[in-house]
């Protein structure tokens, strides 16, 4: 049994960040720490920092008045911020960078006068939070066919936004399409896609070249996650989302002599090296393991100025 390993895969630099602001501000402040949101979508991740005191909330007014409230590194809407100041919350903004950067976009677009169009995935928490910037002047599409039932008050002032944890591939179809029934929409000069999805998509790729199935380890909700399967699916190569180890289904590597690993951008390392323990007891002599050449994204956000000057 051959084991190949993606390079990159786990975590990026917006999840390293998150995680560390809220172990810094539970190392830093006498008062209860409250997280809206899961602070990156794994349950590994959160039963940890759940261990070292944050409790995880939905809404701000599930905090009591005047407590520390971290923001998710999804982000969050103009009203939820509003409603963490009426509550007295000291805030805390752990969205990644490359999510602020959309939402600016956002904001800019909406200035100038433009509608914009969102492609991302309906009910994910960063789609809400990015919806949540304008939300009388967007729309939001999944699919080319949700393009074609797109009806927009001002076309030739439309603008385009992504979630960022998309396909790349299928955000390209999708704008393909908007442009074909918008001609005038003002699409992102650079993709929205983060630097982390993309990475983890095109090593995917590589290992779909290579494996005979691939495991990606990871979160449900982890919408990343999820495209890491759907890109190897459509090379024509068995994919499954697993959290751990303990989801691997051994019928799942009958007959597969190579094996391609990989990890959300949310997901630890450890859950990785579970997998590969698991596999290497399963395989006996029988194992080898390799990997991509390695990648050093070289990717580091600044944590937010009150920690920093902490």
């Amino acid at each position: 049994m051959r084991i190949l390993l993606a390079s990159p895969r786990g975590f990026c630099a917006g999840v390293d960040r998150a995680i560390e602001i809220v172990e810094l501000a539970l190392a830093r402040d006498d008062r209860p720490v409250y997280v809206r949101h899961e602070i990156v979508h794994n349950r590994h991740v959160v039963e940890g920092l759940r261990q070292k005191g944050a409790t995880f909330i939905e809404e701000p007014e599930d905090a009591p008045d005047g407590a520390v409230l971290i923001y998710s590194a999804h982000g969050v809407s103009p009203a939820v911020r509003e409603r963490a100041g009426a509550k007295r919350l000291a805030t805390i903004d752990a969205t990644c960078p490359l999510v602020t950067k959309v939402h600016n976009e956002v904001r800019r677009l909406v200035s100038l006068g433009y509608e914009i169009v969102m492609i991302g995935h309906a009910g994910h928490v960063e789609v809400e939070g990015t919806m949540g910037q304008a939300p009388d002047s967007m729309y939001l599409v999944e699919t080319v066919d949700d393009v074609a039932k797109l009806e927009v008050r001002s076309p030739k002032r439309l603008g385009c936004v992504t979630q960022t944890t998309l396909s790349v591939d299928d955000t390209r179809e999708v704008k393909q399409a908007l442009a074909a029934r918008f001609p005038d929409i003002v699409l992102p000069k650079r993709d929205d896609i983060c630097y982390a999805t993309q990475n983890r998509q095109d090593a995917v790729k590589e290992l779909a070249s290579q494996a005979d199935l691939v495991l990606v380890v990871g979160a449900p909700a982890s919408s990343n996650s999820n495209r890491l399967v759907e890109v190897a699916s459509r090379r024509g190569v068995p994919a499954y989302l697993i959290q751990d180890a303990s989801e691997i289904d051994p019928v799942w590597l009958e007959g597969a002599r190579c094996i391609g690993i990989t990890a959300g951008a949310s997901t630890p390392d450890v859950l990785v090296q579970g997998v590969i323990a698991w596999l290497r007891e399963r395989a006996g002599d029988d194992f080898q393991l390799d990997s991509l050449p390695l990648v050093d994204e070289g990717m580091q956000f600044k944590l937010p100025r009150e920690l920093r000057e902490a």
